[in-house]
């Protein structure tokens, strides 16, 4: 124990160190400068009353001459009490090396323009890196959507940079180097076993939940103007003070769509209430966008973006099974709008323990010598770089389906696995098979993953015949009938709107392009496939590092793309360990008398793909997306390396090699995936909030 609060005290010790004397560098380093106050030499208009300087749209420049001092910094000290808002500072000057102010040229840049948060000192801090003395000082404050006037209190040059101690960098420090000490080669947390070692590997795995938990809601409540929820301190503009908490409705119109469809279902119908413009019903093709837009701006008419449009009604397209298990219920219960965001929130948490429930019954029952550390190194990539926290960094309709797929999921592979072993495995097939059919109505295209099932359960039920008994024939029936009830209820459902039982109404869709014609054209494979895989990231030198990639084609067609950032195969370097798989089928066909682990991780390779496919095809290339089947390939790797665990000599140079890299491989992948939710995105904290998101950029970007 004494040894554990040892190693504990040094990593606090080391975090504290960084915060302190690295993360404040500027700090010490500035303790000495000689301040000047420029503010005497201001020609601004001064408002006697608060004594602040005014920025006009018209009077933006501040210009300082015959300073023939040596400039290392420069402070613009805005006026705290005005408006929060982002100012965009461009900076010139003349020194030693330059008799004439300079800017970017095609062969150098120039000073870059900065972004200060007024409400926020630490941005209002700016290095410079000047030759010698500098005689002429120009600064330009101007901005998109900047309310004027801005007030400025003074301007200083060589100010001492003040000391802050952020909370959250320390934490984040501390996590850092306590992931780098916990998984370093020869950490002991590789020699206690999941097995031998149970209960103090579950108090640690829950630990670790309690932390990504932690980490997601984080994340998710930060988004607060998409979360629709408010009480006295969080979102405060939309609380009634009548309540605890006050739910509210977030975006606009179309973000309403599982509402409105609760809403038209308590009244007992299938279309949601509102009723399409006449214009839109009676266009020959209300498909096209093109001619949409048209009659819109002609009429002045508005129509629902996104939804289905059917025989005069608007359907919505997306899966049902969210409505029924939170909108409808609370509709019925308040009378409110179930908070989207509460829903996404939820589904992230499921699908956290049912990864951890899942993992923890491969290293307990199928593979005995996983180590809680190899555990908790697979274990952390599946949930955060399988795409949940891009969802959940958008916490909208959109997301909720396929984050409540993913949940269910995973709870789906966990009992199927554990009622194979079970002595009664009724309640175990009935409740897996459940969670799987329940995918059908959340995000179609994740059945694929329901393919698992025949390597799982086809040696038991069909190779040995135990679907003849009446036993078998029983725990057979526990595994088909969900599938067939709620087949059956979705077929229905889809025929009752649109008089088709395959039908879904994605089709329908009013959106960017005709779906009715969209079809399926090989040509929009390659592109695709390039975009999901083996796309490159685009980086920068500036926090957070990543920016959106870019897009260039030879389909001469339309293609469906937003925003993406890179393929998971170039991105995420832990599923770097995929051509592995292959020797690791052959080592556990030759170590085991049944080949279901080796079908399972080829159902999981070909659903990955297939679903990558149909995802191009049906609806186009998008980040989100990536959520519905990085996943398969995550649970691939996870395998690979317990196979391998299993049959590879502990003492040999090959897993001493391995076990040096793979917590390079994941702590990259984490990083990665961790920095995309921080990247700036329009319908985002960035855009919502700018000047905190700016207090953000500096609190990482600390050198600047």
């Amino acid at each position: 124990m004494n040894h554990y609060v040892r190693c504990a005290a040094a990593l606090i010790a080391i975090a504290l160190f960084l915060e302190i004397f690295v993360f404040n560098f500027n700090h010490w380093a500035t303790l000495g400068y000689d301040c000047v106050n420029l503010s005497s030499k201001l020609t601004l208009q001064q408002n006697e009353t608060d004594e602040t300087y005014r920025i006009t749209e018209a009077d933006n420049v501040i210009e300082f001459s015959n300073l023939n001092k040596e400039v290392k910094n420069v402070r613009i000290d805005f006026d705290g009490n005005q408006s929060a808002q982002n100012v965009q500072v461009k900076i010139e000057f003349t020194d030693e090396g330059h008799e004439t102010y300079f800017d970017s040229t095609e062969y150098s840049s120039g000073v870059p323009v900065r972004t200060v948060a007024t409400n926020d000192d630490g941005t209002e801090y700016l290095k410079l890196n000047t030759t010698g003395l500098t005689n002429n000082l120009r600064i330009e404050i101007t901005g998109e959507d900047v309310t004027y006037p801005i007030k400025i209190k003074a301007v200083y040059i060589n100010n001492t940079y003040p000391f802050y101690f952020l909370g959250t960098r320390f934490l984040i420090a501390l996590a850092v180097i306590t992931f780098i000490y916990l998984f370093r080669p020869k950490s002991s947390i590789y020699r206690i076993s999941v097995v031998e070692s149970s209960r103090f590997s579950k108090a640690c795995i829950f630990a670790a939940n309690i932390l990504e938990i932690y980490l997601v809601s984080v994340l998710l409540f930060t988004g607060s103007n998409l979360v629709g929820v408010a009480t006295q301190a969080y979102n405060s503009g939309s609380w009634d003070p009548t309540s605890v908490i006050t739910t509210f409705e977030v975006g606009g119109e179309n973000s309403q769509q599982y509402a409105r469809l609760a809403e038209a279902m308590s009244h007992g119908q299938l279309y949601l209430d509102e009723k399409p413009p006449e214009w839109l019903q009676e266009m020959d093709n209300p498909y096209d966008k093109g001619a949409r837009d048209e009659l819109q701006k002609a009429t002045g008419e508005s129509y629902l973006w996104d939804v289905a449009y059917y025989q005069g009604h608007y359907y919505v397209y997306f899966g049902v099974v969210p409505v029924i298990v939170f909108y409808l219920p609370y509709l019925l219960l308040t009378g409110g709008s179930f908070p989207t965001a509460v829903g996404v929130w939820i589904a992230a948490v499921a699908f956290i323990l049912g990864c951890t429930a899942l993992l923890h019954r491969f290293a307990r029952h199928h593979f005995k010598h996983v180590s809680l550390g190899l555990y908790l190194l697979l274990q952390m990539p599946l949930v955060f770089c399988c795409g949940i926290l891009y969802l959940v960094k958008f916490p909208t309709f959109y997301s909720l389906p396929i984050m409540m797929a993913l949940a269910f999921s995973m709870w789906a592979l966990y009992l199927w696995m554990r009622g194979r072993s079970a002595k009664y495995p009724l309640g175990c097939y009935l409740g897996g098979s459940l969670c799987m059919a329940l995918v059908m109505g959340c995000r179609p295209q994740f059945i694929l993953l329901a393919l698992v099932a025949i390597p799982l359960f086809w040696r038991r039920y069909i190779s040995e015949r135990r679907i003849l008994t009446k036993r078998g024939a029983v725990e057979f029936l526990c595994l088909i009938a969900p599938f067939v009830v709620v087949g059956v209820g979705i077929m229905l459902y889809n025929h009752a709107r649109f008089g088709s039982f395959t039908d879904f109404g994605s089709n329908y869709n009013l959106t960017t392009n005709d779906m009715t014609k969209r079809g399926m054209d090989l040509g929009r494979l390659a592109p695709a496939l390039f975009a999901f895989f083996f796309q490159t990231p685009t980086t920068t030198g500036v926090f957070p590092y990543i920016q959106a990639a870019t897009f260039d084609t030879t389909y001469m067609g339309q293609t469906i793309k937003e925003v993406t950032f890179g393929g998971i195969f170039a991105c995420l370097p832990v599923l770097w360990i995929l051509p592995l798989a292959i020797r690791g089928v052959r080592m556990r066909v030759r170590s085991r008398s049944t080949h279901t682990t080796a079908g399972v991780i080829i159902v999981l390779l070909v659903a990955g793909v297939l679903i990558a496919l149909a995802d191009a095809e049906m609806a186009g290339i998008l980040q989100r997306y990536f959520a519905d089947f990085s996943i398969m390939f995550l649970l691939v790797v996870v395998l690979t390396v317990f196979i391998l665990n299993e049959n590879i000599s502990h003492e040999s140079m090959g897993f001493d090699i391995a076990m040096k890299i793979l917590p390079a491989l994941v702590g990259v992948s984490l990083a990665y995936s961790f920095l995309l939710c921080l990247v700036a995105e329009t319908g985002w904290y960035s855009e919502a909030y700018p000047w905190a998101y700016q207090s953000i950029i500096h609190m990482f970007q600390f050198w600047t």
